[in-house]
């Protein structure tokens, strides 16, 4: 059972938060993607609501602008089944029509904010900025599994009261699984949110980090309580 303080885990080195942009217009898209990308974001892109669902259930983003109109499905049912699926990523709708009853129905079905085209980017930005603090899930500074203690303020481990050395990528994917204890975590969604790789990509990557985390954190490396493989599916962290 993990155990901490009241404060919130600092940002960990290699892990920037990441923005999914639902939006089919190119220049837009490229608007969009300078502008966060400038600001420190990962960012995503999806062309249209189908691959936008796709995106966001792979590879879990910290916020979603989803633009209404959109190919195949609109942003609003892009909202309603992601909520539906039970992902709880802030989303930000954006949308050229100056539609009352869209806002409402957009806030209704699970999105947290509105903004109608033509925007500012700079209020973008700082919309972006507030509903990422106003929703950030909270983790503390130290964590205890086992007789493993994490404290990711100051990138230190010990097992049993012995140091152990890990490097800075390591509490990066240490500090992703325990935020998503006991859910599956894809290889994808590991990839994108620890490495910051975007696309698909078929690498041994994920599997040697795990490999080393087991060997120095396990009791049983080839039987691991913590770090568990789901078969075809990613890991899942169960302490």
């Amino acid at each position: 059972m993990g155990s901490g303080s009241d404060n919130p885990l600092p940002p960990s080195g290699g892990l920037k938060k990441v923005v999914l942009v639902v939006e089919d217009e190119a220049a837009m898209v490229r608007l969009l993607r300078d502008n966060l990308t400038y600001e420190g974001y990962d960012v995503l892109v999806a062309m249209d609501g189908e691959e936008a669902i796709e995106t966001a259930m792979r590879t879990r983003p910290d916020l979603i602008l989803l633009d209404i109109i959109l190919p195949k499905l609109d942003g609003l049912s892009v909202c309603r089944q992601l909520r539906e699926r039970r992902l709880d990523t802030p989303i930000i709708m954006l949308s050229a029509r100056n539609l009352e009853q869209d806002k409402i129905t957009g806030l209704k079905i699970g999105a947290d904010d509105y903004m109608t085209k033509p925007f500012s980017v700079s209020e973008l930005l700082a919309r972006t900025e507030a509903t990422l603090r106003r929703t950030e899930r909270k983790v503390f500074n130290t964590y205890r599994f086992g007789d493993v203690c994490l404290n990711f303020g100051n990138f230190s481990a010990t097992k049993a009261e012995t140091p152990v050395e890990l490097s800075p990528r390591e509490f990066d994917l240490l500090h992703y699984l325990v935020e998503n204890r006991g859910r599956v975590i894809g290889r994808t969604e590991l990839l994108t949110r620890v490495w910051g790789y975007s696309g698909e990509l078929h690498t041994r990557t994920v599997d040697t980090h795990i490999l080393n985390l087991r060997q120095k954190l396990e009791d049983s490396p080839s039987n691991p309580a913590y770090i568990q493989t789901v078969h075809r599916m990613g890991y899942r962290f169960n302490g």
